[in-house]
C-alpha cells in the first residue's frame, strides 16, 4: 500500500466554512468539515486512482469544527480523515492517526470495508488499550458527491396515514431473481424501478414500500468467518450514503452511481403513486463494543458519539444488543441524526421512516422519556415533523417495551396487535376484548393521548420472525443454517403449525394452512389500523422455518418469483382493493359508539353468533372464539375532499378461530333486506346473497365479509 504522508505543495487550502459538515461542492471546489471537540489536529486525506495518499492538515478550527476549502476539487474525489488526539479508553478517549476514518458525512462510499487492511484502533490480540501502530485502511472512503439531480415533475403522493398500506421488503430480496428483471438489475435500485417491478407493487395495491436499511451497513466477521452476511443490514456505518451493495452502478466500477440511482427508484415509485419508508438505525453504529473497530466515530470523538458509562468510559451503554448505543443526549449527535434525516427528504426525496429500536433514542439519562432531546428537535423540524414517523417502540434494555407510550404524531410498530393475532388465530379463548380493541385501531393503547387508530402499524408477520406461511406451518424455529446452534431467534413465536411441524403432502393440513393465511391477511386488511404486510406474504414465500434470517442473504430470503401462489396473491389484492374502495375499513377516527339511526344502531356493534350485541359476559367469556363487527355506512364522522358527509355502505366483519363451524344470524338493522359475501376465507370465489335476519354458516376457523344491500 502506498501512501504519501505529506501534503502536495500544488494544494491550495482555503480557509472555507465550518457548515455544512461533510464535503460540500459548489461547482467551483470542495469544502471539507469534521466536528470533533476532543481532537488536536486533523489530517484531510485524498486518494486517487492508484490508492496513493495525499494528507492535509486542516488548520482551521471553529466551534469544534475542522475545516478547510480546495478550490478545483471535483466530485469524485475520494476522502477520508486522520484525527489526532489522545489514545486513552480509561479517559473514552480512542484517537489513532494511523486508522484512516470514515467522514460520518460522507454522502457516497468507494466500496465496503476491506477488513483486510485493518479496522481496529487498537492492537489485535492484545488488551484494547494498546493502541495499534500499524497503517489500518479497511474503512470504506468517502467521495464527494454533485448533488445536482433532475427532480422536475417528481411528485411526492402525500397519501394520508388511514389511507396507507405499507409493504415491509429488501431492496435485494424483492428483486434478486425476479424473471423479468435484468440480470445486472437484480438485488439493486434500479432493479426496484424496472417496469415489472413497479407493475406488481402498483396491481398489489399497496401505498407505501418500507425497505430495510439500506444505509451502508458492515458485515460482521463472525458471520463472514461461516461464509454469511448481515443480510439485514442492521449494523450501520454511514447515515447518508446508500449502500453500495445494492447499486447497479457500482456493480460498474461507478460507486458514486448509487446516489443518482437510488433517486431515480424514489422517483420511479413515487410515478407508481408508492410512497418510499426507509427502516433507519439511529440507535447504535457497526463499531461495536470497546473492542470492536474504529472505522468513523469511535476515532473522530469517541465521547460524543457514544454513551459510555459514566465511572469506566472505557465501556459502553448497550441498550441494543450490539455492543453501543449512540449519545442522544450529545448536541452534535443529535445534529447528525436531524442533518441526515433531513438529508434523505430533502435531497433524497424520501417519504418517511421507521426508527430501529426507537426506545433507545428517547432515553435520558436510563429510563425512556417522551421529553426526551430526540423528541423536541424531531416536533420542531419543517421538514422532519411532516413525513411519517414510525417507531419500533422498544430497545432491550430496562423498561425499553414501550409500545402505546410514543408521542402525538409518532405511529408505533404494534407488537401487542401481532400477539394478540396470533394467539386468537391458533385458537387460544379468553381474547374477546383484546381483539375487539385491535380491530377497531387499539384505542386501549393510542386514544388517549391524541392520537388517531392509524397511530397503530398492525402486523402480525415482519422480516424479524416467521413469514407468513411459515407461521403457519412452524411452530419452532429452525435456523440451523444461521450456525449458532439453535441460540438466535425468538422461541416465544406464538404460532401453530396446523398438527404438523414442517411442510406436508396431507391435504387437509395443507387446506387448514391455506384457510390460515387468508384469515391473517383478511383481519390485517379489513380492521382499523395502519396494515403493514411483509413482502413475499402475498406469494407464500417461505424461509423454511428460519425465524431469524439477518445473514441468509441467499434463496433462504429472496423471493421466489418461479413459486407463487397465485391463489393467494390475487385474494391478498382483493382484500387490499376493498380496503380502499371503503372507508369504513380504514376510519380517520377512532368509534365513538354513538347512535347513528333509529333502532338504537350505532357507528360500531359487536354481536354474537346468534345475531344478538355481546354483553360483558361474552366479553370475558374464557370461551368466546367468534364474533361480528357491524360498521355502519353513516357513521364515519367524516368528511371527503370536498367537505361533504362522508358515507359507505354497512358492512359486517364475521370471525371464528373455533374448530366448529357455527350458524351466524345477520342483523337487519336499518334497512338492510341482504347481506351480499364480499370475503370468505374458505372459499376465493364463494358467492352468497343472504337475507337480513337470516343465518350463514359461518365455517370453523374463518373469516366472512359481508354488505349490506338496502
Amino acid at each position: 500500500m502506498s501512501t504519501l504522508p505529506v501534503s502536495r505543495p500544488t494544494i491550495r487550502v482555503l480557509p472555507g466554512s465550518p457548515y455544512p459538515l461533510g464535503a460540500t461542492w459548489d461547482g467551483k471546489g470542495t469544502n471539507f468539515a469534521l466536528y470533533s471537540e476532543n481532537a488536536t489536529g486533523v489530517e484531510l486525506c485524498l486518494f486517487d486512482d492508484q490508492d496513493q495518499e495525499t494528507r492535509i492538515p486542516l488548520r482551521e478550527h471553529t466551534a469544534f469544527v475542522w475545516h478547510g476549502y480546495l478550490p478545483g476539487l471535483a466530485p469524485g474525489q475520494r476522502y477520508g480523515y486522520r484525527v489526532h488526539g489522545e489514545y486513552a479508553p480509561e479517559k473514552g478517549l480512542r484517537f489513532n492517526p494511523n486508522v484512516v476514518l470514515l467522514d460520518p458525512y460522507a454522502k457516497a462510499l468507494d466500496g465496503i470495508e476491506r477488513l483486510d487492511q485493518g479496522v481496529f484502533g487498537y492492537e489485535v490480540g492484545s488488551d484494547d488499550t494498546v493502541m495499534q501502530q500499524t497503517e489500518q485502511r479497511g474503512a470504506p472512503l468517502g467521495i464527494v458527491v454533485d448533488p445536482m439531480f433532475n427532480w422536475v415533475g417528481d411528485q411526492k403522493p402525500n397519501i394520508p396515514f388511514h389511507q396507507s398500506v405499507i409493504y415491509e421488503a429488501h431492496v435485494k430480496g424483492l428483486t434478486m431473481t425476479h424473471p423479468d428483471v435484468p440480470e445486472a438489475l437484480r438485488g439493486t435500485y434500479a432493479g426496484v424501478a424496472t417496469e415489472p417491478v413497479l407493475r406488481y407493487l402498483k396491481e398489489l395495491g399497496i401505498t407505501a414500500i418500507e425497505f430495510l436499511p439500506v444505509h451502508q451497513h458492515v458485515d460482521d466477521p463472525f458471520l463472514l468467518d461461516k461464509g454469511l452476511t448481515n443480510y439485514w443490514g442492521y449494523s450501520t456505518l454511514s447515515f447518508f450514503a446508500p449502500d453500495v451493495r445494492y447499486s447497479a452502478a457500482a456493480r460498474r466500477g461507478d460507486p458514486a452511481g448509487a446516489v443518482p440511482e437510488f433517486k431515480n427508484m424514489v422517483r420511479a415509485l413515487h410515478d407508481a403513486g408508492i410512497e418510499v419508508i426507509l427502516d433507519v438505525v439511529y440507535n447504535h453504529t457497526a463499531e461495536g463494543n470497546h473492542m470492536g473497530p474504529t472505522m468513523s466515530f469511535k476515532g473522530i470523538d469517541n465521547p460524543t458519539y457514544y454513551r459510555l458509562v459514566a465511572d469506566n468510559p472505557r465501556f459502553y451503554f448497550d441498550y441494543t444488543g450490539t455492543g453501543n448505543s449512540l449519545n442522544v443526549r450529545h448536541p452534535q449527535t443529535l445534529q447528525l441524526i436531524m442533518d441526515s434525516l433531513r438529508y434523505w427528504v430533502t435531497e433524497m426525496h424520501v417519504d418517511g421512516f421507521r426508527f430501529d429500536l426507537a426506545s433507545t433514542l428517547a432515553r435520558g439519562l436510563h429510563e425512556v422519556d417522551q421529553l426526551s432531546g430526540f423528541f423536541t428537535i424531531i416536533h420542531q423540524d419543517p421538514v422532519i415533523s411532516q413525513v411519517k414517523l414510525i417507531a419500533e417502540p422498544w430497545d432491550v434494555g430496562e423498561g425499553g417495551y414501550q409500545v402505546g407510550n410514543f408521542p402525538v404524531n409518532w405511529a408505533e410498530w404494534n407488537g401487542i396487535y401481532r400477539d394478540d393475532m396470533r394467539a386468537f388465530w391458533r385458537g387460544e379463548g379468553g381474547l374477546a376484548s383484546e381483539i375487539g380493541y385491535r380491530l377497531t385501531g387499539s384505542s386501549d393503547l393510542y386514544q388517549n393521548d391524541g392520537r388517531k387508530p392509524y397511530a397503530s402499524i398492525n402486523f402480525v408477520t415482519a422480516h424479524d420472525g416467521f413469514t407468513l406461511r411459515d407461521s403457519v406451518t412452524y411452530e419452532h424455529k429452525h435456523n440451523e443454517a444461521n450456525g449458532e446452534g439453535g441460540a438466535d431467534g425468538h422461541n416465544h413465536n406464538i404460532t401453530w403449525n396446523c398438527g404438523v411441524e414442517g411442510e406436508t403432502d396431507d391435504p387437509e393440513v395443507n387446506r387448514l394452512r391455506r384457510q390460515q393465511q387468508r384469515n391473517f391477511l383478511a383481519t390485517l386488511l379489513l380492521g382499523q389500523g395502519t396494515p403493514m404486510l411483509l413482502g413475499g406474504d402475498e406469494i407464500g414465500r417461505t424461509q423454511g422455518g428460519n425465524n431469524n434470517a439477518y445473514c441468509q442473504d441467499n434463496q433462504i430470503s429472496w423471493y421466489n418469483w418461479n413459486d407463487v401462489d397465485l391463489d393467494l396473491l390475487a385474494f391478498t389484492r382483493r382484500l387490499i382493493s376493498l380496503r380502499k374502495a371503503h372507508p369504513a375499513l380504514h376510519r380517520r377516527k377512532f368509534f365513538t359508539g354513538r347512535t347513528i339511526r333509529g333502532e338504537g344502531v350505532r357507528d360500531i356493534m359487536w354481536l354474537r353468533f346468534d345475531g344478538q350485541e355481546m354483553s360483558d359476559d361474552d366479553w370475558s367469556n374464557p370461551h368466546t372464539q367468534s364474533m361480528g363487527m357491524f360498521l355502519d355506512g353513516d357513521g364515519l364522522d367524516d368528511v371527503d375532499e370536498a367537505g361533504n358527509p362522508l358515507h359507505d355502505d354497512d358492512l359486517l366483519l364475521l370471525l371464528s378461530s373455533s374448530h366448529v363451524d357455527l350458524p351466524f344470524r345477520l342483523p337487519d338493522y336499518g334497512g338492510c333486506r341482504f347481506w351480499e359475501l364480499l370475503i370468505d376465507t374458505t372459499d376465493d370465489n364463494a358467492e352468497e346473497l343472504v337475507r337480513a335476519g337470516s343465518e350463514t354458516n359461518l365455517c370453523a376457523r374463518s373469516v366472512k365479509l359481508f354488505r349490506c344491500v338496502r
